[in-house]
């Protein structure tokens, strides 16, 4: 799903508290134009003053939330990076605030691969989260949470794999 050379030049938005995530990022997307914000003030300047094909926004430290409010209203693509807030909750106060992907920083090796598929679904008119399910799958999951992680919100889940395979059989039919 992986297509290369989608994130040449894409000037994307990275935030942490951590400098040292900051640099790893730097380091695993060297085809982007990265700007750096270590605080919730900074970030937000930068979303409201500039322009972003992406945003990179840890939830912990930085009010990612907060940050994801505003990517939103200024039409800036977020995913959601964390490893403190690695949580069923946060997946799905994720998904239904309007981020594009939930990357646990455990898997930020693969950043780049994330950041292309959601490229990749965006172009194509589909739901980012279908490949996000594929990356990480359920087993990823319940090795985390148990078995039951999707258990105390079941119909939220019900709907949202509804809603992918709608999406993506729309965007099948236009094919």
């Amino acid at each position: 799903m992986s297509d290369t050379g989608m994130l040449d030049g894409k000037k994307i938005l990275i935030v942490d508290d951590e400098p040292d995530v900051l640099d790893t990022l730097e380091d695993l997307l060297p085809m982007c134009e990265l700007v750096r914000a270590t605080s919730f003030e900074d970030a937000r300047e930068l979303l409201e003053s500039g322009d972003f094909d992406m945003a990179i926004l840890d939830i912990m430290g930085v009010d990612g939330y907060g940050l994801l409010d505003i990517a939103n209203r200024k039409n800036v693509t977020a995913v959601m990076l964390t490893a403190y807030a690695f949580t069923p909750d946060n997946v799905v106060r994720s998904i239904k605030e309007g981020a594009a992907s939930y990357i646990p920083k455990e898997e930020l090796s693969r950043i780049a691969a994330f950041l292309e598929d959601v490229l990749s679904a965006k172009e194509k008119g589909e739901n980012p989260w279908a490949a996000w399910q594929e990356r990480l799958p359920s087993s990823y999951f319940e090795k985390r949470f148990g078995a039951a992680w999707q258990d105390n919100d079941r119909e939220f889940w019900e709907r949202f794999r509804a809603s992918i395979k709608a999406r993506h059989s729309q965007s099948k039919n236009k094919e």
